[in-house]
């Protein structure tokens, strides 16, 4: 089962899909511990490090015991490592992900200037490929997924090449696995709007 959960900032998507991982859980027999793949980079960002020390925190006070792997780029390669029945991954989340290899491919040689700190078996970045090896990952996995990301195509047209490849990238990313995916909910000030669900799963 693949669920996207999209939204603008602050719109409570990640407390949605964490619900939903706790609710998916639930029905499971069996189930393994739930799995958090973390793409955010702490980087020199003070402001992001404590939205990454937010997110630690209710983590450490939920009820579900969680896994937590921090995964920047090389979000396919863990997918395919870690994957197995009776198990839930929260992906969270997939615009981190994509601006990753953004800076990674914008810095070229000075990937570790922008992107510090991270651990990857991926010796350049190359977002077309990255992306296609993870749209073909997803059906084949066993594990249930929930993929947080961010809905960026509601605003004005960004200034720079770079933002507006970024809002590009992003929306043509959602909309590809909005198609394979069973379910799709748009969260909206804290409230889930089902744009697409499966009665098959």
């Amino acid at each position: 089962m693949i669920h996207l959960v999209l939204g603008g900032a602050r719109s409570g998507k990640s407390r949605f899909a964490e619900s939903r991982v706790a609710q998916i859980t639930a029905s499971i027999p069996q189930v393994c511990s739930p799995v958090y793949i973390a793409t955010a980079t702490i980087g020199h960002d003070n402001e992001m490090a404590s939205r990454i020390a937010r997110h630690q925190d209710d983590r450490a006070a939920s009820v579900l015991s969680w896994l937590t792997l921090e995964t920047p780029l090389a979000l396919a390669e863990c997918l395919t490592r870690i994957d197995k029945a009776n198990q839930v991954i929260l992906v969270d989340c997939l615009t981190l992900y994509l601006t990753n290899h953004l800076l990674l491919t914008s810095f070229g040689g000075a990937a570790e200037t922008a992107i510090p700190n991270f651990a990857t078996n991926l010796a350049s970045s190359d977002w077309q490929t990255e992306k296609d090896s993870l749209l073909a990952v997803l059906p084949k996995l066993q594990s249930d997924v929930v993929l947080v990301s961010n809905e960026v195509g509601s605003g004005v047209v960004p200034m720079g090449e770079l933002s507006r490849e970024f809002v590009d990238q992003a929306g043509w990313l959602n909309q590809a696995i909005a198609t394979m995916a069973d379910h799709v909910t748009l969260v909206v000030a804290g409230l889930p709007l089902p744009l697409k669900t499966s009665t098959n799963s």
